[in-house]
């Protein structure tokens, strides 16, 4: 039996469980938020489902609850942070004001993480740049979980990249999140866990063969979006995330999921462009482009579908799977 919950009240306890599992409140509280953010716009993959995993990364090691991130910023338009094995969140919410003022004073800057992890949905923070006024390109690796075509041995993560696009009123116009794979790994690892098969395309096994069988999949290999022009995506990503990030390559990350080797490592990066840089009106051109994909019956934006679930969120609450529920502690009011 499933249960219906607010978003205070998912945030309140993903801060509270943190924070049981070891995390200081700093280290906690922008997991939390993201967390709710995550069930807001209706993707339970990054939402209360990664809670527990959260929490056994903080109780094994694989995240250091009590992280200090440092901030560096060697020249005008580059930051830096290191975020200490602690979440990914707090290096970003210490980072990204400072990558922000860098934009608007430069008119283009960047900023890399490294000794980071999971940053939970890039295209939140992508967004923040777009609600700046500026234009977010957001790149994150991951542990390898891709083969190179032709290959059977992952060498690169899913890789996400996001872009986020200001609408000229402290908003985003549109965010275009998506990964280097077809589909996102966590979206297998919960297929896993209720014993459901994947669809058809989305993995190998281990020895290259397409596979229904998530538990086989994770150890296989997902397919890249697009064939090789998807593993050209994610490589992009792994060059700006990882290798320029000064973070671990994602063919020697551990895994995000399970307690199975130390703390990843992985990195990320962050551009930010001021468009009042470079021409005049782009807020009138990419209105103008906006109108031409949305004037036609059944295209739709990129972040359509987390935008409506935004708005049901945001009116009807969150319904919480009841097995879940039971294992993170929720009652029925």
């Amino acid at each position: 039996m499933s249960l219906r919950i607010g978003l205070d009240e998912i945030e309140a306890l993903a801060l509270r469980i943190l924070i049981g599992a070891g995390a200081s409140r700093a280290q906690a509280m922008p997991v939390a938020r993201s967390i709710r953010l995550a069930e807001r716009d209706g993707v339970r993959s990054h939402g209360l489902m990664y809670l527990p995993i959260y929490a056994e990364h903080l109780a094994c090691g694989k995240v250091i609850g009590s992280a200090e991130p440092q901030l560096a910023q060697p020249r005008p338009g580059a930051v830096t942070v290191d975020a200490a094995h602690g979440f990914a969140h707090p290096a970003v919410d210490l980072g990204l004001p400072v990558l922000i003022e860098a934009a608007r004073t430069c008119g283009i800057a960047a900023m890399t993480l490294h000794r980071s992890y999971n940053c939970g949905i890039l295209g939140h923070h992508a967004e923040r740049i777009a609600e700046a006024g500026l234009v977010g390109l957001c790149f994150t690796h991951a542990p390898a979980s891709i083969a190179p075509p032709g290959g059977r041995v992952p060498v690169i993560g899913t890789n996400p990249f996001a872009l986020a696009v200001p609408d000229g009123v402290g908003g985003a116009r549109f965010v275009l999140d998506q990964s280097a794979s077809v589909v996102a790994k966590s979206e297998v690892i919960l297929r896993a866990r209720r014993g459901e098969a994947i669809p058809e395309g989305w993995a190998l096994d281990a020895d290259g063969a397409p596979t229904t069988d998530p538990d086989k999949a994770l150890k296989g290999s997902m397919l890249p979006a697009g064939g090789t022009k998807g593993f050209g995506m994610g490589l992009l990503v792994e060059v700006l995330a990882s290798a320029l990030a000064g973070a671990v390559a994602s063919r020697e990350a551990s895994p995000f999921s399970g307690p199975v080797g130390g703390p990843p490592g992985t990195g990320q990066c962050f551009i930010a462009l001021d468009p009042a840089a470079f021409a005049a009106g782009f807020t009138d051109r990419m209105a103008g482009l906006v109108a031409a994909i949305e004037a036609q019956p059944g295209a739709r934006l990129p972040g359509a579908r987390r935008q409506a679930a935004r708005a049901r969120t945001m009116r009807d609450g969150v319904e919480v799977d009841g097995d879940l529920a039971q294992r993170l502690g929720v009652q029925q009011n």
